[in-house]
């Protein structure tokens, strides 16, 4: 984490504080670095993910040169993988874990229009 690589964010309920997610980027450093997120099953279905997604997304793409991120999310996980696609996420990839098998996005880097 000294190298500046990895970034971590806590979503917290403006009301109570309480934590609903964390949203992760590893290889920062690097021009395709990686996004994970994880909510709190009681707010799963609010579309949170896609719009936590979004904003590091739009904030990472406008301080970075980003060929695209990786998005790594369990092959029957539906609700994640439409938060890839909602943001032109492609499948180009899987991974076998101990647990479950994933396929990899690459979600491109948001562009700003002047």
């Amino acid at each position: 984490m000294e190298d500046s690589s990895e970034l971590y964010l806590v979503a917290r309920d403006r009301g109570d504080g309480r934590c609903l997610g964390i949203v992760g980027v590893h290889a920062l450093a690097t021009d395709t670095p990686e996004l994970g997120i994880w909510l709190r099953y009681d707010v799963h279905g609010q579309r949170l993910g896609t719009e936590l997604i979004g904003a590091v997304l739009e904030h990472i793409s406008g301080r970075r040169a980003i060929r695209y991120f990786e998005y790594p999310v369990a092959e029957k996980n539906i609700a994640s993988r439409r938060i890839a696609e909602a943001y032109g996420g492609k499948v180009e990839g899987s991974r076998v874990n101990p647990k479950y098998v994933s396929v990899i996005y690459h979600i491109p880097a948001i562009r700003k229009h002047a």
